[in-house]
């Protein structure tokens, strides 16, 4: 049950009578007119639970991207129905103008919708609908609050894809497209041309220039059709927040532009986001699909404050690739790394792969190593100044077993980790 001003100003107007005749029994009078016209009001009103309410299928959106909830609500009920329905949902979808009048005839169906703005990624979820039903007086209604199932999909926001034309440029490149000589074990032969100062003496082909007459070198094609396996770390590591957003969301954003670079250079890309347990696989999916396989399945994804399990990401790496391939360990290198095992893992896998350690590091931390203001800011300064040190150990001790290690900011992790990518499948290390 529920009353609304009008009940509230009915029982004040009660305050004339009791004043003109200051008696027990005039309050007792009004109270019972007061109860009467509510009960009344109340028994008139719709009944909620009459109502069959259905929410339209969602569909999924990027981040910062808006969505609309539509729900449908039926009137069962041989009563005309007036009154508010709320559609709640949880803070994070970013409900404006939730609450709608509602006026339906009986047996008549109204739609309604609710502009959603999610500010978070993953699977957002309603809360109940409820529906208010008043009385044709508007003093007292009926309220009932029922759980419409719905979800909606937030994906990723993908901002570094405008990083993404100035990287297939540099791909059609390396293609032979343009002119550009590429050589390095496991490339294909591709096209013969002119020397120009500044190629690799190793590229000449002299039977050609014998020909010729003139100096001649030989151009390399990247191979295609190689395998890249990303290992998103969803642990407690990727749990830090660096700036506005945790560890974890700067490695999707450079693990979909990995994928949009590697898929258009023809190479097959798997992703598996793990910390103790696997939490997104993505394998096996046609080159046309896979950027919204691979969104659909990290969106939901979120850090867990658990230790990663580096054993187990190289039982999957071992379970997943027979021949050579490139590896990237999206996630952070700090001091911890020797203990969780992530230096032993990465230096065992670079025996027979190429293995590249992607790490998104904090920007406030070089903030905190050059503020010595205070003397608080002092002892903040020589704590950064040591985690930096003990980084750069680990850092090192990685490099000295053939893995690539790459710490960027966070906007800057993607760029460069497409950077990386493109160095070495011009190298012909891949």
């Amino acid at each position: 049950m529920a009353i609304s001003w009008r009940a509230v100003a009915l029982a004040a107007l009660g305050l004339i009578p009791v004043m003109l005749l200051p008696q027990m029994a005039t309050v007792g009078t009004w109270v019972l007119i007061w109860v009467a016209v509510v009960v009344g009001d109340l028994a008139l009103a719709a009944a909620p639970r009459k109502v069959v309410v259905t929410r339209s299928p969602l569909p999924s959106v990027r981040l910062t991207e808006s969505a609309t909830s539509t729900l449908t609500l039926v009137n069962a009920d041989s009563k005309r129905l007036r009154g508010i329905v709320r559609d709640a949902w949880q803070p994070t979808a970013g409900a404006v103008g939730n609450r709608h009048d509602l006026d339906i005839q009986p047996g008549e169906a109204r739609r309604v919708r609710t502009a959603l703005q999610p500010v978070r990624r993953g699977d957002l979820l309603p809360h109940r609908v409820t529906i208010r039903a008043w009385g044709p007086l508007g003093i007292a209604g009926r309220q009932r609050s029922i759980a419409v199932a719905g979800t909606l999909r937030v994906l990723p926001e993908f901002r570094s894809r405008r990083h993404l034309p100035s990287r297939l440029a540099r791909l059609r490149e390396m293609d032979g497209r343009s002119a550009v000589n590429v050589r390095g074990p496991g490339t294909e032969f591709d096209s013969l041309r002119e020397y120009v100062m500044g190629d690799d003496v190793r590229a000449i082909d002299w039977r050609a220039t014998a020909r010729r007459q003139e100096m001649v070198v030989r151009t390399w094609r990247p191979e295609r059709d190689r395998r890249v396996l990303i290992v998103l770390d969803t642990s407690r590591l990727s749990a830090a927040r660096l700036g506005d957003a945790p560890r974890l969301d700067a490695g999707i954003e450079a693990s979909l532009l990995l994928t949009a670079l590697a898929t258009r250079a023809g190479d097959r890309v798997e992703l598996l986001a793990v910390d103790q347990q696997v939490r997104a696989r993505v394998s096996g999916t046609h080159s046309s699909a896979v950027m919204s396989t691979m969104a659909a399945a990290v969106a939901p994804v979120h850090p867990l404050l658990v230790e990663p399990d580096w054993t187990l990401v190289a039982q999957l790496v071992r379970d997943r690739l027979s021949q050579r391939a490139l590896v990237v360990l999206v996630t952070a290198v700090e001091a911890s790394s020797v203990e969780t095992g992530l230096v032993q893992v990465a230096a065992t896998l670079a025996a027979d792969h190429q293995v590249v350690v992607a790490s998104a590091t904090d920007p406030e931390a070089e903030a905190l190593r050059t503020n010595r203001e205070t003397t608080a800011d002092l002892f903040d300064a020589a704590a950064a100044e040591r985690a930096n040190l003990e980084r750069r150990g680990v850092t090192m001790e990685l490099r000295r077993a053939g893995v690539e290690v790459l710490e960027r900011l966070p906007d800057d992790l993607a760029p460069g980790l497409a950077d990386t990518y493109l160095a070495l499948k011009a190298a012909g290390r891949l």
